[in-house]
């Protein structure tokens, strides 16, 4: 588990998008941040407001379509691609169902992309909803503005840790597997709330990084050593958190801290992770950073560790989410 915090610090990335100033500065307070708490938030991120706004604008309009519209579009649609919609309840974590809905979406690939032709998980076209082209024009967009910052973050990172800004890119995300939610949550009355599941259970993330926009509603929560944090919105912010992948390679400097999200009360939520993961097809490696592995699976939820995996990042992420979503599982691949 991470250490013991009551705030996450918030950090101007400026430097790192720019790629002028004092870099130098910047990673020392994404080190502290990653080996304190795992999260942090970020300004100076570059990423268009009017962007925001917009997509935020969009998405509300798409989940207050009838249901039989938006399953136009239902994620058993996109196939081995793992994209489309899902309703209140069809997620699940830590093998409980979400109080959510929400929209899966990830790079933008032709049917006759090799990694499309190949049959590989998580790669392919996009569903989106017919008769709305701007949806499609500010998702597309907005993967684009974010995958550029995930990789600025990533130079951040390996300079935090002592290593040639480059180290990432040249290792695992050079062609990054990038995966976009948009969630729904409903509101709740207090009395719904008490008696229902949280929106998302406690749990971490599997990739590199997460990028988190966040509505003014709040709901995130941190599990920090002596209780659990709220991480309130803050304006012009993303909520950035580090997943089991770099816990692995960094041997449990940087940790992927547990989080949950509570039910909205009274005022329904929206939420847009974006998550910055190594290549589908890289081995996960150790850095040689001369420390011990610090395991804290007796301290996880779940028992899990990180640490005892070994093979590419594609066969941790099927063997998590192909519970959930067994058609992405393949002849051979391991997953149980």
């Amino acid at each position: 588990m991470s250490g013991d915090f009551s705030s996450l610090p918030i950090i101007d990335v400026s430097a790192l998008v720019t790629r002028s100033g004092d870099a130098t500065k910047t990673a020392d307070q994404i080190a502290l941040a990653c080996r304190r708490a795992g999260f942090f938030y970020i300004t100076g991120h570059g990423v268009s407001e009017a962007l925001q706004s917009q997509l935020e604008d969009l998405s509300r309009d798409f989940f207050s379509l009838p249901a039989d519209v938006k399953l136009s579009i239902d994620m058993s649609k996109g196939g081995k691609a793992w994209r489309g919609y899902f309703p209140i309840g069809g997620e699940l974590t830590s093998g409980k169902p979400d109080l959510k809905e929400g929209l899966y979406f990830g790079q933008e690939l032709s049917s006759d992309h090799p990694l499309v032709r190949s049959g590989a998980p998580m790669h392919g076209p996009n569903l989106f909803p017919a008769g709305n082209p701007l949806f499609r024009e500010t998702v597309l967009e907005y993967l684009e503005a974010m995958t550029k910052l995930g990789h600025a973050l990533t130079e951040g990172i390996a300079l935090s840790l002592g290593l040639e800004r480059s180290y990432f890119a040249d290792r695992y995300t050079g062609a990054p597997l990038i995966l976009f939610r948009i969630f729904h949550y409903p509101a709740a009355t207090q009395a719904e709330r008490e008696s229902r599941s949280w929106g998302v259970g406690e749990h971490t993330d599997y990739g590199l990084l997460t990028i988190l926009k966040q509505d003014e509603t709040g709901g995130l929560e941190v599990k920090s050593r002596t209780g659990w944090v709220e991480a309130m919105p803050v304006p012009g912010s993303f909520v950035c958190n580090i997943g089991d992948m770099l816990d692995r390679m960094t041997g449990g400097i940087y940790r992927s801290t547990p989080h949950r999200v509570k039910s909205p009360i009274n005022h329904d939520r929206l939420s847009f992770p974006f998550f910055f993961d190594p290549n589908f097809n890289s081995e996960v490696q150790p850095i040689e950073l001369g420390s011990r592995v610090n395991d804290d699976r007796d301290e996880r939820w779940d028992h899990a560790s990180v640490h005892e995996f070994s093979g590419t990042y594609g066969e941790y992420l099927l063997g998590k989410v192909a519970r959930v979503f067994p058609q992405l599982r393949r002849e051979g691949d391991g997953v149980r």
